[in-house]
């Protein structure tokens, strides 16, 4: 399908690159879906296969990678802080609304993972959204903390952030971790077994611009997020949660007790399977369709 590579400005002035993908098999100007990828992700990682699909069903689709990461500028290179990765999604919206192409009335937002939580938070605060996706998506970063890591753990890393918090401050060099890590014991930002595998056999494939680091700040950063705080600010813009039963690395509890406290408009899917069974096969089938028919029925009926 065709594809136009883009750069648009994001927080800091800092250059944000991507892919615009034309609403297929309709009239213009269309709907646009702004794609996110989670933590550590690049747009390499299957974001093209939803943009298509979206693309096919006659909606503007921009996915892009997060400053810091892939292809866009910005430093310290591999940091993770959600504040500026959701306000770039605010400006995505801006980008994507003053092409020709695009409806600036009926702009959706979808978010995978970490990106899930960002997608909750625009939506509750950017009423230029009117739909919005919610993919296995992080909603708390002091809950996910404690119930991922074990205490004795967990003071380690605390230990460490503080450390490099005052190399930071004497102009020293970030702190780095892997992001990923084949030990489930070992310090990695991500230290699930299924994450491991995912994110090597994915790069391997078909994302080689990504890095398997992440500065040890970005840790701290995320504990500090809690866009499921934000989640009774969405409505009336329609919600749709995908949660999967087995997810270890966004805890399905937490998803749940968060869409309970959204309120209507909203749907939910319980898929049955791990954090990353979204991005090929039946899984995917499944969860982009989903997205698919609630974007088409809030945004182009």
């Amino acid at each position: 399908m065709n594809r136009e590579d883009i750069e648009f400005k994001g927080e800091g002035d800092v250059t944000l690159r991507g892919w615009f993908y034309p609403a297929q098999n309709t009239t213009t100007p269309a709907p646009v879906i702004i794609l996110v990828h989670g933590m550590s992700g690049v747009k390499e990682m299957h974001l093209d296969d939803y943009a298509n699909v979206f693309a096919e069903a006659g909606l503007n689709a921009i996915a892009y990678d997060h400053q810091n990461f892939g292809d866009s500028d910005g430093t310290p290179r591999q940091e993770l802080d959600p504040v500026l990765q959701y306000r770039d999604i605010r400006n995505a919206i801006s980008y994507a609304i003053a092409r020709p192409e695009v409806d600036g009335n009926r702009v959706g937002v979808w978010g995978t993972s970490f990106a899930g939580g960002h997608a909750l938070m625009v939506a509750a605060i950017d009423k230029r959204v009117k739909a919005v996706v919610a993919q296995v998506p992080f909603v708390s970063g002091p809950e996910t903390l404690v119930r991922l890591l074990r205490g004795d753990f967990l003071l380690h890393v605390r230990d460490n952030l503080a450390a490099d918090r005052a190399n930071r401050f004497h102009d020293g060099a970030p702190a780095m971790l892997p992001a990923v890590s084949p030990d489930p014991m070992g310090q990695a930002a991500m230290p699930q077994t299924d994450a491991y595998e995912w994110f090597t056999k994915t790069a391997a494939l078909r994302a080689p611009n990504w890095k398997n680091e992440m500065t040890a700040r970005s840790l701290e950063l995320a504990s500090e997020y809690d866009p499921g705080s934000f989640i009774t600010q969405i409505s009336p813009t329609p919600l749709l949660m995908i949660v999967a039963n087995e997810d270890t690395s966004t805890p399905y509890a937490l998803a749940l007790d968060a869409y309970e406290r959204a309120r209507e408009p909203k749907q939910l899917l319980v898929t049955q399977g791990g954090h990353f069974d979204f991005y090929t096969g039946p899984g995917f089938d499944q969860v982009s369709t989903a997205a698919r028919d609630h974007f088409v029925t809030h945004l182009r009926a």
